[in-house]
């Protein structure tokens, strides 16, 4: 199906952007303003742009997030940053458990469960990703993995709260490859059965992404799949004009 709610395309910076680039964000709010756009649309660029992001998109259809919290409210945690510090920066969404967390930083399903709750009890909607490795998904496992993800990863608090679930296989991450429109539709459903059954139908019409090289020649027929509820974009969302051939698809 097809959500009833607005779809959200959310960008995500990763570890790129200075100053300089804010120009990108402004340039994005621009052209939204002047057509706007029929869904939700968002930037999460590195913390250090958070502040400084929020303040150049202040009144305009750009919503900011952060690329990832702390489970733990504040603490001896030298270099990491609090929900509620993106919060108090001017966040309104956050990233938890992106693929290159998961691979590169070990993140469980556990700990991404605890960012969760933390995002929430600092007033962060969450986006939560789940995917399956190349290893899994020739194994056959593709919608295996991605349920377990989903049913761990989801806190029972989420149920009527605003978040997102993203999907994003982690060999299309980064690497030119897609999945089929099949595989995807299939993966979706998988989602939002595994959604129904952790949260209830409150979790019926939650916008469910999908990530993965999403381009503007390929945006249009990823975003008409059933149940694709929006995007999470990489490297095509670091240029305003990238990103705004995938939002006029939506």
């Amino acid at each position: 199906m097809k959500q009833s709610v607005k779809s959200l395309i959310a960008g995500n910076w990763k570890m790129n952007g200075l100053g300089a680039s804010l120009a990108e964000a402004e340039a994005l709010r621009s052209a939204l303003e002047a057509e706007p756009a029929t869904c939700r649309v968002a930037l999460c660029p590195p913390a250090t742009l958070v502040d400084r992001m929020t303040e150049a998109c202040a009144g305009g259809p750009v919503e900011v997030g952060g690329q990832d919290c702390r489970a733990e409210a504040s603490g001896a945690y030298t270099g990491d940053i609090s929900a509620a510090m993106l919060k108090d920066a001017g966040a309104t969404l956050v990233i938890l458990g992106h693929s290159e967390r998961r691979q590169g930083y070990g993140e469980t399903d556990a700990l991404v469960l605890a960012k969760a709750e933390a995002a929430l009890a600092a007033g962060l909607s969450p986006i939560i990703c789940v995917g399956e490795t190349l290893q899994e998904r020739e194994a056959g496992r593709a919608v295996e993995v991605v349920r377990e993800q989903v049913i761990h990863s989801l806190p029972l608090v989420l149920a009527g709260q605003a978040f997102a679930v993203a999907y994003e296989p982690v060999w299309a991450i980064g690497t030119g490859l897609t999945p089929t429109l099949e595989q995807i539709e299939e993966v979706h459903r998988a989602v939002r059965a595994a959604m129904i059954e952790r949260l209830g139908l409150a979790a019926a019409t939650t916008p469910i992404l999908y990530g993965g090289s999403v381009k503007p020649d390929n945006a249009r027929d990823i975003l008409s799949t059933p149940e694709v509820g929006g995007a999470l974009v990489g490297g095509a969302s670091l240029k305003a004009a990238d990103f705004l051939g995938i939002i006029r698809a939506a």
